[in-house]
């Protein structure tokens, strides 16, 4: 009995796939550039040519992929120094953005931020004026304890130790507390710049100008805007 043999179509496909990928397999080139700098075409590509970069060509002589050169070591420092540079500076422009959110927490015009700094510094002179008038209690109590040291020393007596140690914490206090106006002074300073600059900033992220002087009269009240006041 004769035996027939049926192909499959499904089994006929397959085949038919595998030799088209084993043609293509089979017809795929390489174009590279030699040591000599001359363009070499071939089914095969040297190691050493394959760092300075090649082209993968169809069996029509098109291009399937390039594949660039590798980098020297001075490329890939500079590269990552690259990238890292621009990594700092995302991470910068997101620490100003997130200030800037900040302080349109704390002030949503510039106005009300000249108008924070004024009472700032009010409250900072207020307390160095009281501070001075500390000074001259105190003063006055050591212009007392000086005179009856000086009538003691006239009278030829001997001056008490109290008395001595008495003139002495005295200049000493006046000494503290003078110390203690000349930091707040400074500390003025640090928040008047502190502020003109939030000022500034808020001028440029809002658009807005501020309208209010940054060293008003202290006689004359500083002016309301219809927007952003407080």
């Amino acid at each position: 009995m004769q035996h027939r043999v049926i192909a499959s179509p499904v089994l006929a496909g397959l085949v038919a796939l595998g030799l088209l990928a084993s043609a293509g397999t089979q017809a795929a080139m390489y174009r590279y550039t030699d040591e000599n700098g001359q363009l070499v075409i071939g089914n095969t590509i040297p190691q050493e040519a394959t760092k300075r970069g090649y082209d993968i060509l169809s069996d029509n002589g098109r291009v399937i992929e390039t594949v660039p050169r590798a980098l020297t070591a001075e490329e890939i420092a500079a590269q990552e120094a690259a990238r890292e540079a621009e990594e700092e500076r995302q991470r910068q422009l997101e620490f100003e953005r997130e200030q800037n959110r900040q302080l349109l927490k704390r002030f949503s015009h510039p106005d009300q931020a000249t108008r924070a700094m004024h009472r700032k510094i009010q409250e900072l002179n207020s307390i160095i004026q009281l501070k001075r008038g500390n000074i001259s209690v105190i003063s006055g109590q050591l212009d007392a304890e000086q005179s009856r040291a000086a009538d003691m020393e006239r009278s030829g007596r001997e001056i008490p130790k109290a008395t001595l140690e008495r003139i002495q914490r005295l200049e000493a206090q006046i000494r503290d507390v003078e110390r203690e106006i000349s930091s707040q002074h400074l500390e003025i300073e640090s928040f008047r710049k502190a502020y003109e600059e939030d000022i500034l900033r808020l001028e440029e992220i809002t658009g807005e100008k501020r309208t209010v002087p940054l060293n008003p009269n202290p006689t004359t009240p500083a002016p309301e805007t219809t927007k952003g006041a407080q």
